[in-house]
């Protein structure tokens, strides 16, 4: 936990960026009726009945102290396919970056051997001397940017909503971070270790003299 909330406290550095990543699953729904469209007396009217279409995998990504943030949708979130995002970043956004300080939970995709499933080991191992993993703690995805992130995007753009397909979803989403990233600022974290040690106290060990 300290190691993330020390990383945190970092400025910003183009040679060295925090870069935060999530992802979650979402089910795609299609529907088994033509919904009714709203008017002057009644909102939108869906039918309770859907067809299940398959699923799809989010990968956000989020420099807290840019305000930025890229949300990529993939039909599946293989070792391969976050390695494939993750070269991406590496190559356009971060690529005059000495090492890009990453922050994501502990999955067995977010691994650098992950790079070698994908890439040819010459060029895997280029990528891996670029990052740098800060690890959030088993029950701290808290302690995750891009968890906040996330959860801000499914109540803005997916709460309540059916998407029927991964086209659909990704063109919705990535309008969202579009609009997100012009109108929103950095985000500057204010809990600290200090913080930490005062008020969760019991996930510290005990000493015992």
């Amino acid at each position: 936990m300290e190691d993330v909330l020390e990383t945190y406290k970092k400025p910003c550095d183009k040679r060295f960026p925090v870069l935060c990543m999530d992802e979650q699953p979402v089910q795609l729904l299609k529907e088994t009726r033509v919904p009714i469209p709203a008017s002057k007396k009644h909102a939108r009217r869906v039918d309770y009945e859907y067809e299940r279409n398959g699923t799809a995998s989010i990968f956000m990504f989020a420099e807290p102290l840019k305000g930025w943030r890229q949300v990529r949708v993939r039909p599946q979130r293989t070792k391969v396919d976050w390695a494939l995002e993750m070269k991406e970043l590496l190559t356009t956004r971060f690529a005059e970056a000495e090492k890009v300080l990453l922050v994501c939970d502990n999955l067995n995709t977010h691994t650098k051997g992950a790079f070698y499933e994908a890439f040819p080991s010459e060029q895997a191992r280029a990528l891996v001397q670029r990052l740098e993993f800060h690890y959030t703690p088993k029950h701290g995805s808290w302690l995750n940017i891009a968890e906040n992130e996330l959860s801000c995007m499914t109540r803005q753009c997916l709460k309540g909503r059916r998407t029927e397909d991964i086209e659909l979803l990704r063109e919705e989403i990535e309008a969202w971070a579009t609009a997100t990233n012009q109108n929103q600022r950095g985000v500057k974290w204010q809990f600290t270790i200090e913080d930490a040690r005062t008020k969760l106290t019991s996930l510290y060990p005990k000493i015992i003299n």
